[in-house]
This record gives structure tokens, C-alpha cells and sequence, in this order.
């Protein structure tokens, strides 16, 4: 490309243009905006492979917890023996216990809706993978639920189904609310990466509490605090009267305490716009169910690599001109 340059600067000279992808070291450090749709972060997590396993771990984690909890409320016919309230208890609480540390690693194992529910309130997890863990865990309790009404001895008509002992609605609701509340503020509280006075099993004390929720409650409501839990038995029996009890109580006793852990009791000091871009794109290696393959979070690196500190963006590089 040929041009004069002015009568005064002699004879005109070449002027070379740069053609090819130029890379500034500055976009390492600085935080060059980018229009993140919606769209686009659902496009993204669906080909995650991880999102996907952390989807099957919620399904699969709570299939099994389901089946082990509703075969021993079942499996004894005195069913109204106070040895009964405790063997079922234990089983519930064990089976967090285990499938916590077994699925923790992949998904959180929330295995709750209410536990899910009160993470989204405390901004530690996207709103999409927060509907695609509940509609996972809903479905694993129908299938559970399913398979034991198959397996079920022939001489009982239970399944487990949840329903209110001599109390009203809202009375259930209260209760609902309470034992969730102890629940998820226990699992919000243990596993609080900013803690390090936390000292033995986090998913035995999660355990622990599912325990004493049901040992404190199952005589008044059967114990729901799990949505997903009360909603598999419904779904076999045909039966939702007083249903909704279980879902109100528990999602506002999860959304309670974490908004009281959070802003009340030990408050996080994030700006408001960090919080929305967790629930709109989720938080890079939450629960660690996203992985270094599918991460795509934009950091601001606070040092430079040593050929960025020469911020050498020479104009050769760029267009060079010989007069």
C-alpha cells in the first residue's frame, strides 16, 4: 500500500498494515466487559459434562436416600411404637450422612429442595442448576417411591406417606418451617469454606440434624423438611391432601435461615453484583461441580506475567511505517 505522506516528506514510503489477530497482554488483567446472556450461560452449562454428573448425582443420591428411608418407615408393622420413630429417624439421618460424603464432591449432595432452595438465597449456586437439581431430586423420590410400593410386603398399605397427626395446616406449617430452619442453617454453617475452626465429619453433623428433625417432628407431621421426600409418596398414592404443607413449610424454612446466616449471623460483605452473577452464570468451583474443563469465569489477575510488565505495545507490532 502506497500513499503520500506530504509534499515535504520526500518520496512516499511503504506502509505496512498489521493484518493478523492481536492479542493485548492488558486483557489478562484487565476486565474487559462482555453481554452474558442468559441464553448463553444455559448453552454453556448444558455441554458441561460436569453439570451433567452433578445433575445425575442429585438424581441418583436421591433415589437411593428415598428407597433406604422409606423401607425402614415401612419394613415394621409397629409402626406407632416409639422404637419405630427412632429406627426411622437414624435411617434418614445415616442416609444423608453417607450419600453427603459419598456425592459431596460431585454435586453438594443438597438431596433436599429446601437445602437447594436456601443456597440460591445465599447466592452459592446458579438459579438454572437450582432447577435442574430440584427437578433431579423430584424425580428420584418418584422412582424411589415407586420401586419400594413395588417391594413392599403384602400385609401393609404404608408407603411413608407424610400427613398431619391431630394438628392444623398451619400449625404443620410452623413445624415444617422450624426443623427446615435448623437443617439448612446446619448445612449453610459446616460447609462455610470461610470457616476453619469446623472440625470432624461435616456430613455426619448434616446427618446428625436430619436426625433430630425427624426425632422432634415426626409425631406432629411425619417429618417432612424434604419437599422431594414428601412429594414421591403423593405422586404413587394419588394422595396430596394437606400437601402443600410440606412444600411452603420447608422452601421457607431454607430460604429463612439462609438469609439469616448470611446477612444476620455471619455476613458476607460481596457486592450486589457479585452476588447476581452467581445466580445468573454460577460460581466457578461451587461445590466443585465446575470443573477446570468448563470453566469460563473472567478473574482480574492481580499480577502480571513477566512479558506483560514490560508493556512493550510497541507500534511495530501494530502498524509500522518507514519515512
Amino acid at each position: 500500500m502506497h500513499g503520500s505522506l506530504g509534499q515535504n516528506c520526500g518520496e512516499a514510503r511503504p506502509l505496512l498494515l498489521f493484518t493478523g489477530t492481536y492479542k493485548c497482554p492488558l486483557s489478562r488483567c484487565l476486565l474487559i466487559p462482555q453481554k452474558t446472556t442468559k441464553a448463553k450461560v444455559m448453552k454453556r452449562e448444558l455441554k458441561s459434562k460436569v453439570f451433567w454428573r452433578a445433575v445425575l448425582a442429585e438424581l441418583l443420591g436421591m433415589t437411593l436416600f428415598i428407597f433406604l428411608s422409606l423401607s425402614a418407615a415401612i419394613g415394621n408393622r409397629n409402626n406407632t411404637d416409639p422404637d419405630q420413630e427412632v429406627k426411622v429417624a437414624l435411617t434418614f439421618g445415616l442416609a444423608i450422612a453417607t450419600l453427603a460424603q459419598a456425592l459431596g464432591h460431585i454435586s453438594g449432595a443438597h438431596l433436599n429442595p429446601a437445602v437447594t432452595l436456601g443456597m440460591l438465597a445465599c447466592c452459592q449456586i446458579s438459579v438454572f442448576k437450582a432447577l435442574m437439581y430440584i427437578l433431579a431430586q423430584m424425580m428420584g423420590a418418584v422412582v424411589a417411591s415407586g420401586v419400594v410400593y413395588g417391594v413392599r410386603p403384602g400385609n401393609t398399605s404404608a408407603l411413608g406417606l407424610n400427613s398431619l397427626n391431630s394438628i392444623s395446616p398451619s400449625q404443620g406449617v410452623g413445624i415444617e418451617f422450624l426443623a427446615t430452619f435448623q437443617l439448612v442453617l446446619c448445612v449453610i454453617a459446616t460447609t462455610d469454606k470461610r470457616r476453619s475452626d469446623v472440625s470432624g465429619s461435616a456430613p455426619l453433623a448434616i446427618g446428625l440434624s436430619v436426625c433430630l428433625g425427624h426425632l422432634a417432628t415426626i409425631s406432629y407431621t411425619g417429618c417432612g423438611i424434604n419437599p422431594a421426600r414428601s412429594f414421591g409418596p403423593a405422586v404413587i398414592l394419588g394422595h396430596f391432601r394437606h400437601h402443600w404443607v410440606y412444600w411452603v413449610g420447608p422452601m421457607c424454612g431454607g430460604v429463612a435461615a439462609a438469609l439469616v446466616y448470611d446477612f444476620l449471623l455471619y455476613p458476607k460483605y460481596d457486592d450486589f453484583s457479585e452476588r447476581v452473577k452467581v445466580l445468573v452464570r454460577g460460581l466457578g468451583g461451587e461445590y466443585d461441580a465446575t470443573g477446570p474443563e468448563d470453566s469460563t469465569a473472567s478473574e482480574i489477575s492481580s499480577k502480571f506475567s513477566p512479558d506483560d510488565t514490560k508493556m512493550e505495545l510497541s507500534i511495530k507490532s501494530l502498524v509500522r511505517m518507514e519515512f
